[in-house]
């Protein structure tokens, strides 16, 4: 499909700078397969959703990957986006051009990195010397990675610590947040409890590469970014049980949607999953896994507004993205949200 297809003009003084406070405290769109949308709050959800459904939510840890240094007397700024090894993850480099495999980059509080191997994308792998954790040096040196709508117009500060984590956050690895599940506080989770409303959890971390623009011009020409997941057998079991007695698996994010996703069959039946995944999912797919989607607003041409496209069809969502800028949603990591029921 042609990529401007997906593409819609959004008012900047919709992108949100700044998540709701409190977080449960954000607005939600209802997008039924039909008929009119919902304007809901977040806090609303337990009574829009049916007792036994299941949440499903990504409990990876956004790490601070983002580092600024020098190699000499070059800045470099890294964002690390996905694990090689132990002592080693791949990056995106700002001024790459200043580097040549062997250079040592000297990052602040004593931190160092040498720039080991170029990829064909224009990415580095990164290795750490030391004995300490790769995970321990960058709480030390590392800011919080907001994306670049955010971190464009404001400095990353010390609120972006925890608002830049869910509270299902358990796992090191992401540098991304997964950011439908900013919007959920042990209280409304005890009210989903109360409703009759389950929830269980998984992996994937998210990579910056979820940022990366669409460049080619027709989706089939588009390579997606790879990122790391795990689904366990007792997970996969439980979920496949929700479905088979005929109530739904709700994903909560594009990221638990996507590792879910690649977990299935054509049979429909979830599997224990461990490894990487590009799944890219574009109208026209059958989805396999999920009966429903709860997410914020994606970027204008993104795959992720392929995504949501694919589960509501494409007209669907303009009209559902046109409704929410009039109504003066907040878009974005730090937006408002939306409830995707086909």
């Amino acid at each position: 499909m042609r990529v401007d297809l997906f593409d819609f003009t959004l008012p900047p003084e919709r992108i949100a700078l700044r998540p709701a406070r409190p977080r449960d405290a954000a607005k939600m769109l209802l997008v039924p397969s039909e008929g009119p949308f919902g304007d809901h709050g977040v806090r609303d959800l337990p009574r829009l959703l049916t007792p036994g459904d299941v949440l499903v939510f990504n409990d990876t840890r956004v790490i601070p990957a983002q580092l600024e240094g020098y190699r000499g007397a070059a800045r470099i700024g890294a964002t690390l986006h996905k694990r090689v090894d132990l002592r080693r993850w791949q990056a995106f480099v700002r001024n790459a051009k200043r580097l040549k495999p062997g250079d040592p980059i000297v990052f602040p509080a004593g931190v160092e990195a040498l720039a080991e191997a170029r990829h064909d994308d224009g990415s580095w792998t990164l290795f750490f010397p030391g004995d300490e954790p790769v995970e321990v040096l960058l709480e030390r040196a590392g800011t919080m990675p907001l994306p670049p709508y955010i971190a464009g117009k404001r400095a990353t500060d010390e609120a972006d610590r925890s608002d830049y984590q869910t509270m299902f956050a358990a796992k090191d690895g992401a540098v991304a947040a997964p950011t439908a599940a900013l919007h959920f506080t042990p209280e409304l989770l005890a009210a989903l409890a109360a409703a009759g409303i389950g929830h269980e959890t998984l992996t994937l971390h998210v990579g910056a590469g979820t940022f990366l623009p669409v460049k080619a011009e027709d989706t089939d020409d588009h390579a997606m970014h790879a990122e790391w997941g795990t689904i366990d057998a007792a997970t996969a079991d439980r979920l496949n049980a929700v479905r088979a007695a005929g109530r739904r698996v709700i994903a909560v994010g594009t990221t638990s949607l996507r590792l879910l996703e690649s977990a299935a069959g054509e049979d429909k039946v979830i599997r224990p999953f461990e490894g990487d995944t590009s799944i890219f999912i574009t109208p026209g797919y059958r989805f396999r896994a999920i009966d429903g989607l709860m997410t914020n607003f994606h970027l204008p041409k993104s795959t992720l507004f392929m995504l949501v496209s694919a589960l509501m069809g494409l007209d669907r969502m303009q009209a559902a993205y046109a409704h929410a800028i009039a109504a003066e949603y907040r878009f974005y990591s730090y937006g408002d949200s939306s409830l995707l029921l086909p």
